[in-house]
C-alpha cells in the first residue's frame, strides 16, 4: 500500500460515494480503505450498501453503524427505523461482521473514532460553551494511547485533518456523504466543512513518512437534496447543499 485512498462516513449518499469513486479510479488508485459510518441516513442505504459489499473494501464499523444492528428500539418514523427496514438481512450480516478496528499492512491502524471508542473524537475537542477546536497533542495521545504505528486513520468528526504526533501520522480524510451536522455530547456543538463537496484523502509513501492530499470533489448534491426531502429531513437536504449544520433564522 505505497499509495491509497482512504474514504469515511458515507451516510448512504450513493451519489457521492460513486462520484469519490470515480475520482480515485480516474487518479490509477486501486487501494481503497474504509473507516466507517456507511449507511445511516434518509438518502440510499440500500444502494449505498449494495455498491460497498461488491467492492469489498477493508472497512471498520462506525457508531452509527453500530446503532443500526444494536437491537435497540427505533423510534416509530424514525430514520434509524426507515433505515432498518430498508436493508436486507445480507446487508445486515455485511454489518455486523465489520471489526471496531482493522490492522493493515505497514503498521497502519484504522478506526471510526478513536482506537477504544468509535463515539469519541479523536483530533478535535468540544468545550464546554460548544466551541469546537483542535485537540492537544496530550489529548490526541491519550485518546489514541499507545501510538506503535506509523499510520491512524480515522474518522467520526466528518472534518478532514491531517498532522504527525511524534512518529506517527493520523488522518481523517473527511466525509464522503455529508458535510455538517450537529451533536449535543458532549456538549451541543455543530461540526461543518461549510462546503458540499464529497471529501476523501490520498496517503502516498513518501520513505519513512507519508504524503497527504484530503481532496473535495462536485458531486450531485441535488440529487442527495431531494431525496432527504422526500424522506422528511429538511435538515440534511439544507446540510447537503450548504455543507453548513444550523439553517439561520429568517
Amino acid at each position: 500500500m505505497d499509495r491509497f485512498a482512504v474514504i469515511a462516513d458515507v451516510h448512504g449518499n450513493r451519489w457521492a460515494l460513486e462520484a469519490v469513486l470515480e475520482d480515485i479510479a480516474r487518479r490509477g488508485i486501486r487501494d481503497i480503505v474504509n473507516a466507517g459510518d456507511h449507511l445511516f441516513g434518509p438518502l440510499d442505504p440500500a444502494g449505498t450498501a449494495d455498491l460497498l459489499i461488491s467492492l469489498n473494501l477493508p472497512s471498520v464499523a462506525g457508531n452509527q453503524d453500530r446503532e443500526l444492528i444494536d437491537g435497540s428500539p427505533a423510534e416509530p418514523g424514525s430514520t434509524r427505523e426507515s433505515n432498518r427496514l430498508a436493508l436486507s438481512e445480507n446487508h445486515l450480516e455485511w454489518l455486523r461482521a465489520l471489526p471496531a478496528r482493522l490492522e493493515l499492512p505497514d503498521r497502519i491502524l484504522m478506526f471510526h473514532g478513536t482506537p477504544e471508542r468509535d463515539d469519541t473524537y479523536l483530533l478535535e475537542s468540544v468545550r464546554s460553551d460548544g466551541r469546537v477546536v483542535q485537540a492537544s497533542a496530550d489529548e490526541i495521545a491519550g485518546r489514541a494511547g499507545a501510538m506503535s504505528h506509523t499510520l491512524l486513520l480515522c474518522g467520526h468528526t466528518h472534518i478532514p485533518r491531517s498532522l504527525k504526533l511524534i512518529n506517527t501520522q493520523i488522518v481523517n480524510p473527511g466525509s464522503v456523504g455529508l458535510q455538517a451536522y450537529s451533536d449535543d455530547q458532549p456538549a451541543p456543538h455543530v461540526m461543518e466543512t461549510r462546503s458540499p463537496q464529497a471529501r476523501y484523502a490520498v496517503l502516498a509513501r513518501l520513505e519513512a513518512t507519508w504524503s497527504v492530499e484530503l481532496s473535495a470533489i462536485d458531486y450531485d448534491v441535488e440529487a442527495a437534496a431531494r431525496m432527504a426531502e422526500r424522506n422528511l429531513r429538511q435538515d440534511w437536504a439544507w446540510r447537503l447543499r450548504t455543507g453548513r449544520a444550523i439553517r439561520p433564522n429568517r
